[in-house]
């Protein structure tokens, strides 16, 4: 089997639940790179069943994590994914004819979230995220703090084939990581000294839900998508209280 040359690299953690599927997924790859925080599960003994190489690094932040594990790759072509992701062989096809014709230097791929064990309704938007792209003209910003992506300088180009997500299938584990997550871009937006106000904290949530449910088309999803477009409200909403917050603190300590 003549494998793509292209190198895939994962920053993962006690992730004994996903990984095999995803390593499953990468048998076209021709270099896969693990880079681990720390698992104390079976996650290392499960990817150690595959052609991998693995890495310890003490956890950095997202951004500077994947910029580790990049700074690993050895082909120029990289795809970048995380351990409660897979490919579709469509996708892998895709790639495959991407890198022929070297007409592109970074890709956005379609995301099919699954959710309460399915995935939404085809008529349902799905997310992008730009995960493919040549690690010569690529960085990550490293005042990011999460939903971080690389900064790629060159041609973009969006496809339809995508790629499956299984980190949202359980209302548990989102709503864990709207509280993870919006703790973090809280942060990042306090550091950049960008404001709060009452306007957007009052208004967040209804323009953020009417946006998902009716625009981004969640209304066809039923009751599932009516719940997923309640949880990305609320996370817009708790990313704004969390910065008033912030500035309450700093007040309360100048005093």
């Amino acid at each position: 089997m003549t494998k793509l040359p292209i190198s895939v690299f994962i920053i993962c953690q006690n992730e004994e639940q996903h990984i095999r599927r995803l390593l499953t997924s990468l048998e076209m790859m021709d270099e896969i790179i693990i880079v681990d925080s720390g698992s104390t599960d079976m996650t290392l003994e499960i990817a150690r069943e595959y052609d991998v190489k693995i890495t310890h690094q003490e956890w950095l932040g997202y951004t500077k994590q994947k910029q580790f594990a990049m700074n690993l790759c050895s082909h120029d072509w990289v795809l970048n994914l995380d351990a409660d992701e897979a490919l579709t062989p469509t996708l892998v096809a895709k790639m495959e004819a991407i890198i022929k014709s070297d007409d592109a230097d970074c890709v956005r791929l379609p995301r099919n979230d699954f959710f309460i064990g399915q995935p939404f309704s085809t008529l349902t938007k799905k997310p992008n995220n730009l995960r493919f792209f040549k690690k010569s003209n690529a960085q990550f910003k490293p005042d990011v703090l999460v939903h971080e992506s690389a900064q790629v300088d060159g041609r973009e180009i969006q496809i339809k084939e995508a790629f499956d997500h299984f980190g949202y299938d359980s209302i548990h584990v989102l709503t864990d990581k709207c509280n993870q997550y919006s703790t973090l871009k809280a942060d990042e937006k306090f550091a950049k000294g960008k404001r709060h106000s009452l306007l957007k904290l009052t208004l967040v949530f209804p323009i953020i839900f009417l946006k998902v449910y009716l625009l981004q088309r969640f209304i066809f999803s039923g009751r599932r998508g009516f719940i997923q477009s309640v949880i990305t409200a609320y996370y817009s909403f708790i990313k704004e209280a969390k910065l008033y917050e912030a500035y309450q603190r700093e007040k309360h300590h100048r005093v």
